[in-house]
This record gives structure tokens, sequence and C-alpha cells, in this order.
């Protein structure tokens, strides 16, 4: 079994917070894969549901970003589980906006969120790392992150959450790999051939040869003979 947290804050006012992407994330991924509906547990929200033959279990804690470990701690020990079973999704001002990293352990570095699943589970659970990008000084932070995206700014985030539904299994199954991957193809898709095929079908050009009456070479050369 493993717990896949969505860090966000809750009420409608913050729903499309840059802070709340990490609740984006995982309510793409209940809806996308026929998760049941979710219900009110450990200071949050849980639903339950299977990811490439895995159980999955999502939670949403509602207790605010600053102690959203209080929840996640809750639900660990209902569970049974271990930090190696928990997948936190959350937003990075570090990450250009639309890039997603994943890793295990290491630091907070400033995220109030994570600084409090530090608090309550350790450092060394899993992290999908959601990049917001950063708003260029550290005093405009606060307001950066607890402003909606932009309207400019919803096509690459919708390309963002579909690719992690798509790779969503490939998670759960531990190829983290199969699922950079599919975000991959959403966010940055190959390039199509469509454009070289167009060009292979483009007629001719004209000639610029001058035109023959229709003699061969090998003709014309032996007339000038004659």
């Amino acid at each position: 079994m493993q717990l896949w947290v969505g860090l966000g804050n809750p009420g409608a006012k913050y729903a499309g917070n840059r802070h709340n992407i990490g609740w984006m994330a995982v309510d793409r991924i209940a809806g996308d894969h026929g998760f049941a509906p979710w219900r009110g547990k450990f200071q949050g929200s849980l639903c339950e549901g299977s990811l490439g033959g895995e159980k999955v279990l999502l939670l949403k804690p509602e207790t605010f970003m600053n102690l959203s470990g209080q929840s996640v701690g809750e639900a660990m020990r209902f569970y049974k589980l271990t930090p190696a079973d928990v997948t936190v999704f959350h937003d990075e001002l570090d990450l250009a906006p639309g890039k997603l990293r994943v890793k295990t352990g290491g630091g907070h570095a400033g995220h109030n969120g994570l600084r409090s699943m530090h608090q309550h589970i350790g450092e060394a659970y899993h992290r999908v790392r959601l990049g917001i990008g950063h708003p260029g000084h550290k005093d405009r932070v606060a307001g950066y992150v607890l402003s909606d995206f932009a309207k400019a700014e919803q096509d690459w985030l919708d390309d963002l959450m579909r690719g992690i539904s798509d790779g969503a299994p490939a998670l759960a199954m531990g190829d983290t790999g199969r699922f950079m991957n599919a975000v991959a193809q959403r966010t940055a898709p190959p390039r199509s051939s469509t454009g070289a095929a167009k060009e292979a079908a483009k007629p001719a050009a004209p000639s610029t040869e001058p035109e023959t009456d229709g003699r061969s070479p090998l003709q014309r050369l032996m007339d000038k003979f004659k």
C-alpha cells in the first residue's frame, strides 16, 4: 500500500493557487483513474484506488500547509506505513514552470509543508516536485505562491496534470523513468513528422533547363558532325 499526498491549503479561495498544485495533481489522478469518492479522514480528505496493480491512498491534508505533517503522520500510523511508502506532490520554486522532478529525501528548502512533513515523519519520503518558477526575489515568494495561476499558464498546467495522470501507474510500480517520460510526452511532445511529409509532397519546382526538341543528347551530338 502506498500513500500519495498532495500539499495545499483548504478552501475555495486557495483552490487555484500555485501553492495548491499538489492538490491539483492528486485530484487529477483520482478523477482519471476511477478512485473511490473523497471522504474526510486524518484531518484531511482521503480516497482509495489502484494504479498499476498497486493499492494507493490519496490524501489532501486540510490542516493548512504548515501543519500538513500532522495529517500525514496520522494516516501513516493508522495504516502502519513507513516514509518509504509515502510520495508527496508539492510546488517547487526552484524549477521552471511546468518542469517536474522526482527525488527521495533531502532538505525542505524553506517549504512550510515539507518542513512540517520533516517534523512528523522525517525526510526519507519520496517527492514529486512540480515547478512553478520563482518570482525573482525572496520578499515576493509568499504573495506569489498564494496567488492563482494566470490564464496564460493554464495550457502548460493542464499538460503537466495530464502527464502526471498518464504516468501515475508507472510511478506506483516504482518506475520513475517511465513516469517522467509520460510527463515529458505531454509537456514537451516530439516534433511531428508531418512538416517533413508536407515538404516532400510539394510538387517539383519548374525546371530551369532550356527545353529540347525531344532528341537525346547523343543524337544532338551526332547531328553536329553531319
